[in-house]
């Protein structure tokens, strides 16, 4: 395996729920962490979202490892963050077979 180039800041968020004052629920962000990570762009594509036309993109991001339960070990659900962009993480795969990195495979969602 090539080593990955670990030259991204990534913000890594769980979702939180939050009362919105009415009895219902409104979906927050809470930051767990920075990880470097390196990306890596797969393909896209584009629909119609609720808005309007909507650009989707897929990328795989690769962070260095970290042991299952830590809260700095990414999960399908939370998403990682760059600036103004951001990556929702749909599923988590080890790198290689050492277990030293992790690979994230992400879609970043661009209203068009």
């Amino acid at each position: 395996m090539k080593l990955p180039v670990l030259n991204r800041a990534l913000v890594l968020e769980a979702p939180i729920s939050v009362p919105d004052g009415a009895g219902g629920q409104i979906v927050s962000w809470t930051a767990l962490g920075t990880l470097w990570g390196e990306l890596r762009p797969r393909s896209g594509r584009e629909s119609t979202g609720e808005a309007g036309p909507l650009s989707t993109a897929s990328y795989r991001i690769t962070v260095r490892a970290a042991p299952a339960g830590q809260s700095n070990r990414p999960e399908p659900g939370q998403r990682m963050v760059l600036g103004p962009r951001r990556f929702r993480i749909l599923a988590v795969t080890e790198a290689d077979e050492r277990a030293r990195y992790l690979n994230c495979l992400a879609e970043e969602e661009v209203a068009v």
